[in-house]
């Protein structure tokens, strides 16, 4: 009974890291450039915009298609910056679960 216990005490402090985490990278942010700093895009979270920053550069007639792809390009390195924080943020959680395959149970990074 007392290793039941133990377990119990371990999964409760694995569910509290895992929940600090989660709180952790609702809040993390990462920002994204592209045509080498023209455009920046702020993401929060799980990949809310927070803030878009375009040169005067490229608010000219006929720029439309290459401002519309550098935003999109600009978005996915921010996206791809905050994805690797919030791998991060659960890995660290996860301690030495992180990987492991346990039938049942989400995988954790």
């Amino acid at each position: 009974m007392k290793d039941l216990n133990a377990l119990m005490q371990q999964a409760q402090a694995m569910q509290q890291k895992l929940q600090d985490a989660q709180a952790k990278m609702a809040e993390s942010t990462a920002e994204g450039t592209s045509g080498g700093g023209l455009v920046s895009i702020a993401l929060k979270g799980p990949g809310e915009i927070t803030a878009v920053k375009i040169d005067d550069s490229l608010m000219t007639p006929g720029e439309g298609e290459i401002l519309a792809d550098l935003i999109v390009a600009a978005h996915a390195d921010a996206k791809r910056k905050l994805d690797e924080i919030n791998n991060a943020l659960m890995r660290e959680a996860a301690g030495p679960m992180a990987g492991m395959n346990i039938p049942g149970m989400p995988k954790l990074f």
